[in-house]
């Protein structure tokens, strides 16, 4: 095992092997994915496609992790800050940053063992979760909100494991039709966002990476997290926990998984 891995050993013997092999797309570089992103970096996988299409902003350097004064002067694409902190903890990583819509390159997204996304519209949920079931692949969503609750502000968010053949994001109640049709966000302003919840729902995402891959730990089939910021708790839900894992997913049928071509 190499010398910078040997602390996460217990992982499983030839985790490190199994890392190195694996190839992780993260759709969505921004607060959460750049969070995911320099994890990746540090644990070892040997393989990670990047997918946004933004640049730098100032308004970015409360939550993008790596991210410098120098990047929003240069207007620095959000991959290649990603591609530079990943590189600089494993130069043999093999990243590859693609400035673009991940739509527009659906055919490099097929090649990905697992898709961690972290995006902000319902509809992008619902498309790249549709794209992952029709390629068979594990999908990790990211997503996290601020509204107004009793005059004040609270933050909330979730971390959903969608495995092709199990519960997907709709039988999760993460998305609805009513959301979809609304795409609104938190009275706080457009898309709020701070470091810290970012970074924990990051580390959660990246833990059940590391229990798909690995023989670590036997994961389940189906996750949801849901994380209260006020109260800084993030627990499994409560239904999943007691019957979800039992139960079958009706929009994505098992003989409409895969795909038709």
């Amino acid at each position: 095992m190499r010398e910078e891995l040997v602390r996460q050993s217990f992982l499983g013997v030839d985790s490190d092997e199994i890392l190195a092999a694996a190839h992780v797309g993260i759709v969505g570089l921004g607060g959460g994915g750049s969070h995911v992103a320099q994890q990746f970096g540090h644990v070892g996988i040997g393989s990670l496609t990047l997918f946004d299409r933004d640049r730098a902003e100032a308004s970015n350097l409360n939550r993008l992790i790596g991210a410098t004064r120098l990047d929003v002067d240069v207007c620095a694409l959000k991959v290649d800050i990603a591609a530079r902190g990943i590189r600089s903890v494993n130069p043999a990583v093999r990243v590859r940053p693609i400035p673009g819509r991940w739509q527009d390159h659906a055919l490099v997204l097929r090649e990905c063992d697992v898709i961690v996304g972290c995006v902000d519209s319902f509809s992008e949920r619902w498309q790249l979760e549709a794209a992952a079931r029709a390629a068979l692949i594990p999908y990790i969503d990211i997503g996290m909100d601020v509204h107004q609750a009793a005059g004040r502000y609270a933050i909330s968010g979730q971390v959903a494991l969608s495995m092709p053949g199990h519960l997907c994001l709709r039988c999760m109640g993460i998305l609805t039709e009513a959301g979809l049709a609304r795409e609104q966000y938190g009275a706080a302003g457009e898309r709020p966002q701070v470091v810290w919840p970012n970074g924990l729902l990051a580390s959660a995402a990246v833990g059940v990476v590391m229990e798909l891959l690995t023989p670590w730990f036997p994961g389940p089939s189906s996750v949801l997290l849901r994380f209260e910021g006020n109260a800084q708790e993030l627990t499994s839900d409560r239904w999943l926990k007691e019957c979800g894992q039992q139960a079958t997913c009706s929009h994505y049928p098992l003989a409409e998984v895969g795909d038709r071509l």
